[in-house]
């Protein structure tokens, strides 16, 4: 395999959700957390943990509370990253000291951090030849992941990462315009004159991909995705879990 440099491989990545039957050492998804770890960590608090399921029981379960995602189950790997406060909420009482909890800004620093952790993880795997895909879903049914996974107060689940080895290569998905999220020195929406012309490049991109099935254009997308109240549950659920208090 030829090794690609870190910038191609960037470049390079899509979401993959067919995987071969080949398994994965746990020495590579130990490698891959490593990396993950590797990654920037806001005040150096380091507020991420990852499970591993590897239970085809509880695979089945998360599948189900992700909107019938079944690369959750067919995925050699199923990783699911974990804001934590907890585990310095524990280092804390060691010293008989009590943490502050509740803050908006925590809520911030331990889903940044956990995203560039998984950002790593992801993008080390793919420089040892497997592909993935990130869940999200996993936050339609948050209270059936915290049970299923035993999470305690002050940890929640972000999202879920499937690996395994890609046994598809279904293109990238062309990003939007460089001229759209580059700005100089002021925030513009000048980019947006470039809108019709990505909107004919994305509506081409669904009509290959799809075999004419589907006929979308970026604008299209952006109204059919944010034009709606999106998971209105969480905000109670990260109360519940001592978040977003204060």
């Amino acid at each position: 395999m030829t090794q690609k440099t870190p910038i191609a491989l960037m470049m390079d990545h899509q979401s993959i959700r067919k995987f071969t039957s080949q398994k994965v050492p746990q020495t590579v998804i130990d490698t891959c957390i490593t990396a993950g770890q590797a990654a920037s960590s806001s005040g150096f608090v380091q507020v991420t943990s990852v499970i591993q399921v590897n239970s085809p029981e509880a695979r089945s379960a998360l599948s189900k509370a992700a909107g019938g995602q079944a690369y959750v189950e067919s995925a050699a790997i199923f990783l699911v990253f974990c804001a934590d406060l907890q585990r310095n909420q524990q280092i804390c009482l060691r010293q008989q000291q009590q943490m502050p909890t509740g803050f908006i800004e925590q809520t911030l620093i331990t889903s940044l951090d956990t995203a560039l952790f998984a950002q790593n993880v992801l993008l080390a795997a793919q420089s040892l030849g497997l592909g993935g895909v990130f869940i999200g879903g996993l936050r339609n049914q948050p209270e059936t992941v915290t049970k299923l996974l035993n999470l305690p107060q002050q940890v929640f689940p972000i999202f879920g990462l499937c690996l395994g080895y890609p046994d598809q290569n279904p293109g990238q998905k062309p990003r939007l315009p460089l001229s759209m999220v580059l700005h100089q020195d002021q925030y513009s929406n000048d980019g947006l004159a470039n809108l019709e012309k990505y909107d004919k490049k994305i509506s081409s991109y669904y009509q290959q991909r799809s075999q004419g099935k589907l006929n979308l254009t970026f604008s299209q997308h952006i109204i059919k995705t944010l034009v709606k109240e999106a998971r209105p549950h969480m905000l109670p659920y990260l109360r519940n879990q001592g978040f977003c208090m204060r």
